[in-house]
């Protein structure tokens, strides 16, 4: 049996789940009142507006991974350090990130996250390279 904490155990489902694809999996796992922050870009606000992002994130040719480095939780709130990549066609973008997850009842209430504009830079530039030279 896992010591993890429920609310850690709800955030890994919810990013196995997308990382397999079953999108309605990861959706049935937020809150209907969801907030999705991430740096410098627009917060995405309630479950249908995020739960559609999330599919577009699921097409043949691209698609979304996560390797989680660190998580911790203190009651309903969850701290993840991790790399996130976004895959495009042959290009796997790689970048670090660190979130914050509160839950309610279970599910997800908010998503926020944090990550250099130029860490996603040099992972763009790094996955070209890696898709041009097969390495």
């Amino acid at each position: 049996m896992s010591d993890e904490q429920p609310a850690v155990i709800t955030v890994r489902e919810f990013f196995g789940a997308l990382e397999l694809g079953v999108v309605d999996e990861a959706v049935e796992l937020l809150d209907p009142a969801i907030v999705w922050k991430n740096t410098s870009l627009p917060t995405v606000r309630g479950k249908n507006r995020v739960a559609k992002l999330l599919r577009g994130l699921n097409r043949p040719k691209l698609g979304f991974s996560a390797d989680m480095h660190h998580i911790a939780a203190d009651g309903d709130i969850v701290l993840t350090d991790r790399t996130d990549y976004l895959h495009v066609g042959p290009v796997r973008i790689g970048f670090w990130v660190t979130g914050t997850f509160e839950l309610r009842d279970g599910r997800i209430v908010l998503w926020d996250d944090h990550f250099s504009k130029g860490n996603v830079l040099r992972g763009t530039l790094v996955g070209v390279v890696k898709a041009i030279t097969g390495r």
